[in-house]
């Protein structure tokens, strides 16, 4: 997810490069009698952890880890209680792109990346890394050559050649550091992030990574990646609009070529960034079917459902429509549904954040209200939140 600064529309794609495929714990009776089945419980005026309703993690546990993706500040407080109420898998959204931790040559920032990871650990969650390359939230330093010059711009084809020497010598530094690092603590790495774009030359994202070294930064990080994080480490390619059959197609392309080169990856993850209209859930189960037929595993790595349609550029404000609600809690039990019955092709599901006070969907594509999670402003359950646990029965 994008910082407050940025209008990205996957939470991991400019705004303006971007749109949305297919558009250019136990339950006791107790716990049970929580759900909103009678009367609507009144929404507190401040947020507060409701601690007698199921938790998301323990509900799924036979099935698979729920996560959410998170900001340092949010290992402290209410927002922590919540997170370690419902989930056992954490990301972070910002401070592990390489600008936050690799911002020069010379130069990483720990502090920020440290801090989650202590945070998972004193809580007994697992980990994510997002993500060791991108086309943006990356320091200009990487696309730059001795002198300072950009290296797209160098028109010489000797020069070309050494710049992209150059560049693949730093991303494999780059990837072998954070790695070496983290290891020991991050099981699950997304490795490179949207590099398929189906409107650019050969569907490949023309990135300034793509301009000066072909698809061969892709090879290097994966390539530097297992070599320093060893075999027990998951190695995965990540990006949105999986669902899209042409832009599947074309990540199942790439990926093939690479496995055939002896390129190490283990899975794919898809962004799932939908909305309560589409895409299919047919669509999104397809694209994974066809990556297990690959010996792929399968992770959704940035799970929101917002609650505008693409095209719709309306605002609902703090009085969003019942009918909309209900129409996102049938959603998700549809989903969740489709992923339980799939659960040997994925292996986990990560919400991209934990509750609507903190979502990149407020900014993108236009600044308004979104409610795209399972948890309102004040932290309380939705609907949405109801239906995936209602919908294991």
């Amino acid at each position: 997810m994008p910082d407050s600064t940025q209008t990205e529309l996957s939470a991991d794609a400019p705004a303006a490069e971007n749109e949305p495929a297919g558009k250019p714990d136990e339950k006791d009776g107790a716990e049970r009698s929580a759900a909103p089945s009678a009367s609507p419980v009144p929404t507190p005026a401040e947020p507060s952890v409701q601690t007698d309703i199921p938790s998301l993690a323990e509900t799924y546990a036979e099935f698979f880890p729920i996560g959410a993706a998170i900001e340092p500040f949010q290992t402290e407080g209410l927002k922590a209680e919540l997170l370690k109420k419902h989930v056992n898998w954490l990301v972070a959204e910002n401070v592990m792109k390489p600008d936050a931790i690799h911002p020069a040559e010379d130069q990483y920032n720990w502090t920020n990346a440290d801090r989650i990871v202590a945070f998972a650990k004193e809580n007994g969650m697992e980990l994510r890394f997002h993500t060791l390359v991108w086309h943006t939230q990356v320091g200009a330093w990487f696309f730059k050559d001795p002198e300072g010059n950009l290296m797209t711009d160098e028109t010489d084809p000797a020069k070309r050649e050494a710049n992209k020497k150059l560049l693949l010598e730093r991303l494999d530094r780059h990837v072998r550091t954070i790695v070496d690092r983290y290891k020991d603590d991050i099981a699950s790495w997304d490795v490179v992030n949207e590099v398929i774009e189906p409107a650019d030359p050969d569907g490949m994202r023309a990135s300034d990574w793509y301009k000066i070294a072909g698809a061969d930064y892709i090879a290097t990080a994966f390539r530097a990646a297992r070599e320093a994080g060893g075999p027990d480490i998951k190695l995965y390619i990540n990006d949105y609009g999986t669902d899209d059959p042409k832009k599947r197609d074309r990540l199942y392309e790439l990926v093939k070529g690479l496995l055939d080169e002896g390129v190490p990856i283990d899975g794919v993850g898809h962004q799932t960034h939908i909305d309560v209209y589409g895409p299919s859930i047919e669509n999104i189960m397809a694209s994974m079917q066809k990556f297990a037929e690959l010996g792929l595993d399968n992770i959704v790595t940035e799970l929101d459902m917002s609650i505008y349609s693409w095209n719709d550029r309306r605002d609902y404000g703090a009085d969003i429509p019942e009918d909309i609600l209900t129409k996102q809690a049938d959603r998700y039990g549809e989903l969740f549904r489709a992923f339980r019955e799939n659960k040997e092709i994925v292996s986990g599901v990560v919400f991209w954040g934990i509750a609507d006070d903190h979502s990149w969907l407020d900014g993108f594509p236009v600044k308004r209200t979104n409610a795209p999670l399972l948890f309102d402003r004040q932290y309380q359950a939705k609907p949405a939140f109801w239906s995936v646990i209602d919908s294991l029965e």
